[in-house]
């Protein structure tokens, strides 16, 4: 077990969409943070420092997409977002040494924080960082038919939500038959299950578009789907054609 004998620092996401903030803790405290690995445990505890921590990848998330990369076998992975790259680190421990990352996101400066905890981690050599929007590159990789289907996982946690679906239309063609894409924030907050007058104003604007992402990502007959309350919500989509 990783951590076994170690002190662990506890730090209780808020942004979770669990509404009970002891039975949060129970599972970060009994199953998440021991078997963290101590790479992304420093590197969540660094994130913390930033003044947009919150848009880290929760860590009872990453333990699921750990999980998920596993089961897959999965080799080569894309990942839409990256700020810090605690999900970025955890895919590079969790893939094969020869395993590669395309990592896509506009901004390098939060990158830059998790660089060292990478290199300490001895998986650079998995990550290729592109700082760029992202659909020029997936628009670019899809121009080689050699691209479709080369993909075994995509994750995608990026700030403008609003690309979400425009994200999917590419992913799902890079992704192999039987790879996994999986989308960050799709709960948001457990706001799209209220009222809109019981939401934030600072929630409702994506919660509005994380609806219509849903309802679409729902009816799309070439995946599977399974929306997880995990973190604060992740939606798992298998391509089954």
């Amino acid at each position: 077990m990783e951590n076994e004998g170690k002190p662990v620092r506890v730090n209780i996401p808020n942004q979770s969409i669990l509404r009970s903030e002891g039975l949060l803790k129970y599972i970060l405290e009994t199953n998440v943070f021991p078997r963290e690995p101590e790479p992304l445990r420093e590197l969540r505890n660094a994130t913390l420092n930033h003044p947009q921590h919150l848009m880290a990848t929760s860590p009872d998330a990453g333990q699921l997409i750990a999980l998920l990369l596993k089961l897959l076998n999965a080799k080569k992975t894309i990942e839409v977002g990256v700020f810090t790259g605690y999900s970025l680190l955890l895919t590079a421990l969790n893939i094969p040494d020869d395993g590669k990352i395309l990592a896509l996101d506009p901004a390098r400066n939060p990158f830059e924080i998790g660089l060292p905890f990478i290199k300490k981690a001895g998986v650079e050599h998995k990550i290729d960082f592109v700082e760029s929007q992202a659909l020029p590159i997936l628009d670019k990789l899809l121009e080689d038919p050699a691209n479709e289907g080369g993909f075994d996982f995509a994750y995608v946690d990026a700030s403008d939500k609003e690309n979400y679906w425009n994200y999917h239309e590419r992913l799902i063609k890079l992704v192999r038959i039987g790879g996994i894409i999986a989308y960050d924030n799709t709960l948001w907050g457990g706001s799209v299950g209220m009222p809109e007058e019981e939401v934030p104003e600072s929630k409702r604007q994506w919660r509005k578009q994380a609806l219509v992402f849903n309802k679409a990502i729902a009816g799309d007959s070439r995946l599977e789907l399974a929306f997880a309350s995990v973190g604060d919500g992740l939606s798992i989509c298998r391509r089954i054609v």
